[in-house]
């Protein structure tokens, strides 16, 4: 299980992007009726800041943008307007190193489940106390992970393709009770129990040198796993994008994750299968590390 972090995300010294204006981190709060908590009208993106630099942010906004579409709401700034806050922010609070996160959300002025007229409201922040999404040990050594007890949805029964709160609640039910299990995460398998995805990270394998992902059908076409193909494909690489059962994972050899703050990340265990991070996953760590302008450890 995760430790709690060394200071609290409602404590903490700094400045947030708020509605237009900076405003003191312990002072930027939302009404408890809030449509966003009860009926999770809510959209974020999470983003890597690399040497006073947010790796991709024009995809990453543009993907915010699109995903507030894909709920019905419309955030009221330009994709440029949220560039500028996102660098108004990390000036503001020195930021170099770090994880941004923006959230736009429906407001408190109606509440039901039909809430058009609410107030959209976008705010942005930063921090730079969370170095790796997993514990730095089981990094190095490769993740375990068990399977989820939950599965991703038929893209027709949600919208699939957001980067939406809601979406992440049988997320966060299948990472925690990984965690009560001793595991690092778990895999995520979709409406025909095929592989999909962790719980907030996109997954690869290896097959006879080839690497083999998801096709996105239920699942984000992650920022980090575009990022991934485009570097295999440059090594010359065969990319695989297609469905996967569950069983062929007795044949993969290598196995890892891609995400914003996964980076890339080897996994040594799926339930009864073992793998050894190899070759193609040291390149593409190798390969992301010097993309985003560090070395690799």
């Amino acid at each position: 299980m995760a430790p709690l972090p060394k200071h609290p995300f409602d404590d903490r010294d700094g400045v947030i992007w708020h509605d237009g204006r900076l405003v003191p981190w312990r002072d930027c709060t939302l009404h408890v009726l809030s449509h966003g908590l009860h009926y999770a009208s809510s959209v974020f993106e999470g983003e890597r800041v690399y040497n006073g630099t947010v790796f991709k942010l024009r995809a990453h906004t543009e993907r915010l943008q699109a995903s507030a579409a894909a709920l019905g709401f419309a955030i009221p700034f330009t994709t440029e307007q949220i560039e500028s806050a996102t660098a108004e922010l990390l000036a503001a609070n020195g930021m170099r190193e770090g994880y941004v996160r923006p959230v736009a959300w429906r407001g408190s002025e109606m509440m039901g489940v039909a809430a058009q007229s609410a107030r959209v409201h976008l705010a942005i922040a930063c921090w730079d106390d969370w170095v790796s999404y997993f514990n730095p040990q089981s990094r190095l050594r490769g993740l375990r992970l068990t399977v989820a007890p939950w599965r991703r949805p038929h893209p027709e029964t949600a919208p699939t393709r957001a980067k939406a709160a809601g979406l992440y609640m049988i997320c966060t039910l299948s990472k925690h009770q990984a965690e009560q299990e001793g595991y690092d995460d778990a895999l995520m398998l979709d409406w025909r129990e095929q592989v999909a995805e962790a719980t907030g990270a996109n997954i690869f394998m290896v097959f006879e040198g080839a690497l083999h992902t998801p096709t996105p059908e239920c699942i984000l076409n992650g920022i980090t796993r575009q990022t991934v193909i485009a570097l295999a494909q440059q090594r010359g690489i065969t990319v695989v994008e297609r469905a996967i059962a569950f069983e062929e994972l007795a044949q993969a050899s290598e196995v890892f994750l891609t995400g914003t703050a996964a980076e890339v990340t080897p996994v040594r265990e799926i339930g009864p299968y073992t793998f050894t991070p190899g070759t193609v996953t040291q390149q593409m760590i190798a390969d992301y590390d010097a993309l985003v302008g560090r070395r690799s450890s």
